[in-house]
C-alpha cells in the first residue's frame, strides 16, 4: 500500500463515545465519528441537535463528560495546545478588526500563528482567494462573500491538518457560495481534511464525501449522500415527506422531524 493510500484510508479525526453535558442536559450522547484523511465530512442536524457541542469538543473549548477526541491519534484533552495548532476554524460569523485592511489582517494572523509571509506571498494568497483587488480595503467595507473568503484564508494560513467550518456559506448568494465550494475543494486537493456543518442539503450533497445526521445529541445515520438516500428511501417517515424521488433533504426531515427548531 502506498503512503497516499494509507493516508486516504486512515483517520485524521476520531470521536469516540463522546458525551457532552451542561448540568443535567445531555447535549451529545455517546457519539462516535471518524473522518478520514483527504475527506470532506458534513455534520447535519436541526438547531440544538448537538453540532456546536461536538465542534467545541474537537476544538478543545469544552471538556466532555466522557469519551475521547483524537486528531492524528493525539488526545485533545491531554494535548490541547498541540492539537489547537493542528486545526483551523471558520465560524459562521467571523469578525476581524474592522479598521484594519485585508493585507494587515493577513499579516497579523500569520504572525500570531508564527507563519512568516513576505508581502509577495501575502499577495499571492489573496489572489488565490480572489480578494487581491480588495487588499487595501478595511474589513468593514467588504461584502459578506469577501469576508467569508478572508475568514477561510485565515483559517488555513498555518496549513492545519484539519479544517472545521461552521455553516461557511450561510447568508451568501449563489455565486459566492459556489466560489467558496471551489475553495473548499482546492483545500482538500492540497491535502486538507474538512469537517463542516451546514443546513443546506444541496451543499452537503454537492461538497461532502460523507455526511452524518444527528438529532437530540444522538447519531442517527452516517454514509455517503447517495447511500443515505438509498438506505432510507423506503422508511415510512421519509416517504411521508418526499415529493417524487427521495432526496437527502427528505431523508433529513424524515429522520429528524418536520417541526421548526429555534
Amino acid at each position: 500500500m502506498t503512503e497516499l493510500q494509507r493516508r486516504d484510508n486512515s483517520s485524521i479525526l476520531e470521536v469516540r463515545n463522546l458525551t457532552v453535558a451542561y448540568g443535567t442536559k445531555i447535549a451529545v450522547d455517546n457519539v462516535n465519528l471518524e473522518i478520514r484523511h483527504g475527506e470532506i465530512f458534513g455534520l447535519l442536524g436541526p438547531n440544538g441537535a448537538g453540532k456546536t457541542s461536538i465542534l467545541s469538543s474537537i476544538e478543545a473549548l469544552i471538556k466532555p463528560r466522557s469519551g475521547q477526541v483524537l486528531i492524528e491519534g493525539i488526545d485533545i484533552i491531554d494535548n490541547s495546545q498541540r492539537v489547537k495548532a493542528m486545526i483551523g476554524v471558520q465560524l459562521q460569523a467571523t469578525s476581524f478588526q474592522s479598521e484594519l485592511t485585508i493585507r494587515q489582517i493577513v499579516r497579523l494572523y500569520a504572525g500570531l500563528y508564527g507563519v512568516k509571509l513576505t508581502l509577495q506571498r501575502i499577495n499571492e494568497r489573496l489572489e488565490e482567494t480572489g480578494i487581491l483587488n480588495e487588499a487595501g480595503k478595511p474589513f468593514k467595507d467588504l461584502s459578506g462573500g469577501q469576508q467569508q473568503r478572508l475568514a477561510l484564508l485565515i483559517a488555513v494560513i498555518h496549513n492545519p491538518v484539519l479544517l472545521l467550518l461552521d455553516e461557511p456559506t450561510s447568508g451568501l448568494d449563489p455565486q459566492s457560495r459556489r466560489q467558496l465550494w471551489r475553495r473548499i475543494e482546492h483545500i482538500r486537493q492540497s491535502g486538507g481534511s474538512i469537517l463542516l456543518t451546514t443546513h443546506s442539503m444541496e451543499e452537503a450533497q454537492t461538497v461532502c464525501d460523507r455526511v452524518a445526521i444527528i438529532d437530540h445529541g444522538k447519531l442517527l445515520t452516517c454514509d455517503t449522500p447517495r447511500h443515505l438516500i438509498e438506505k432510507h428511501k423506503d422508511d415510512i417517515r421519509v416517504q411521508k415527506v418526499a415529493h417524487g424521488d427521495v432526496t437527502l433533504e427528505d431523508v433529513f426531515i424524515g429522520l429528524t422531524g418536520s417541526e421548526i427548531r429555534d
